[in-house]
């Protein structure tokens, strides 16, 4: 088995380039599915989930041409329907959760979709009601089979509509507005959610003929066109790489420039992590963050403890909690840590109170975090990675602690972080792939 070998306790020094964002990528190459035109996407993360929908699309008929490391042309102009019935299908459309986002795409051109109950992450329960109570809203039709966790959806005729979502879903906005942007009428979507890549792809779906309004706010109007055409995109660069850079930076007392952020698009992020304490300055498009002794966290105006908690957009994303947690460990002062929207992102602290962390789990949803101001480095110790977003915080524990790490499963955080061992050693740091059966967890 792969794993990471980390000698920490090291300042790094140097130049990192963020990768592409992976939660656009899922969303936009979904969309190539739109139209038989040729689609022209660059800055796409070289990372297993997107790599695994490139194949997924390569099955279902789509013409790929990589023309350069990040880029690649995609035709989708012969659609194989039948797939859908085919084991195979089953296989590579369960196992990954970013799947479900070819089925509004596919309603839209060809009125029928099937997909197996998608994969992903385990970290509690995520529901995709959102995505399936929208598509019948615009008169989608669809059957759920237990004994084998497929979704069959039929769409002979999609109608606009007024759709309330239950929540402000990333991917069940998206994948509602690639159903509605060729259905017949006018579809509204109100509580629907407003990152930086859903705009992305709104934007991108205008480009290519569509007529939507409200972009940027929680309120869409999507006007059906009869046919969409081809464009060209450029992915942002990935906003939950850069927080993790930040704070990698951070806990390991290093000098760290992050190129081309977009700083535009990263709403509250620098924000919060200024909240820890974390200085950090902006040249140009590039974050500086100079190498600091300690970093102290800030209390509300009436002194009580900070409280950190995500939110949909343009609140705190709930991917960088976790790494907002490991921070906090080395800072000087106290945070509570409320991760609302996932009650299994947090059961990681055990490992950091492993390597020395003073962390209480209040209950699954809530740890307060006592920072050591540096007094107490952690300690190197031999752990397994739940999850991407924890492997990826676990990492950065690793790489500021005294002494040897070993973390496995590390094909966790290969499914979100792009050749990560790689610009980490570029950086200084003292990592290693090496095969290793893991002691326990």
């Amino acid at each position: 088995m792969n794993a990471f070998e980390i000698i920490g306790g090291k300042p790094l020094k140097g130049e990192i380039i963020p990768q592409g964002a992976k939660n656009e990528a899922l969303q936009i190459l979904s969309a190539v599915l739109l139209t038989e035109e040729p689609m022209t996407i660059s800055n796409i993360p070289d990372i297993k989930d997107v790599n695994k929908l490139i194949d997924l699309l390569a099955a279902l008929g789509v013409k790929i041409d990589r023309i350069d490391k990040d880029t690649y042309v995609f035709e989708a102009k012969d659609i194989n329907i039948e797939y859908f019935q085919s084991s195979e299908f089953r296989e590579k459309g369960g196992g990954l959760r970013g799947s479900i986002m070819i089925v509004g795409p596919l309603l839209a051109r060809f009125g029928k979709a099937a997909i197996p109950k998608p994969g992903g992450d385990k970290i509690g329960r995520r529901r995709l009601d959102t995505h399936f109570l929208g598509f019948e809203k615009l008169g989608a039709k669809f059957v759920y089979d237990a004994s084998t966790h497929f979704f069959n959806v039929d769409a002979t005729e999609l109608k606009g509509n007024y759709i309330l979502l239950d929540e402000a879903s990333v991917t069940g906005t998206a994948n509602i507005v690639m159903a509605a942007v060729l259905a017949k009428g006018t579809t509204t979507i109100y509580n629907a959610a407003c990152e930086p890549y859903l705009q992305q792809l709104c934007k991108m779906l205008n480009r290519m003929g569509a007529k939507i309004s409200g972009i940027g706010s929680n309120l869409l109007t999507i006007e059906g066109v009869q046919r969409l055409g081809g464009t060209s995109h450029r992915m942002l660069p990935d906003m939950i790489e850069i927080g993790s850079f930040i704070g990698l930076a951070a806990m390991t007392g290093s000098e760290i420039t992050i190129k081309d952020v977009c700083f535009q698009e990263l709403g509250v992020i620098p924000s919060v992590f200024s909240r820890l304490g974390i200085q950090f300055e902006l040249r140009g498009d590039d974050i500086f963050i100079p190498a600091q002794d300690s970093y102290e966290i800030d209390t509300f105006i009436d002194g009580s403890i900070l409280t950190i908690s995500d939110a949909p957009w343009p609140g705190f994303t709930p991917d960088l909690l976790s790494i907002i947690l490991v921070v906090a460990t080395q800072a000087k002062g106290n945070v509570l840590i409320h991760q609302k929207m996932f009650e299994s992102r947090l059961f990681f602290v055990d490992k950091l109170i492993d390597m020395g962390a003073q962390i209480i789990l209040c209950d699954p949803h809530r740890a307060t975090v006592i920072g050591m101001n540096k007094s107490h480095s952690l300690r190197g110790i031999e752990m397994t990675s739940p999850d991407i977003r924890a492997g990826v915080s676990l990492l950065i524990a690793a790489l500021s602690a005294k002494g040897k790490s070993v973390i496995h499963n590390i094909e966790q955080i290969e499914r979100g972080y792009q050749d990560i061992e790689e610009r980490l050693r570029k950086l200084g740091a003292d990592i290693k792939r090496v095969d290793v059966e893991p002691r326990g967890h």
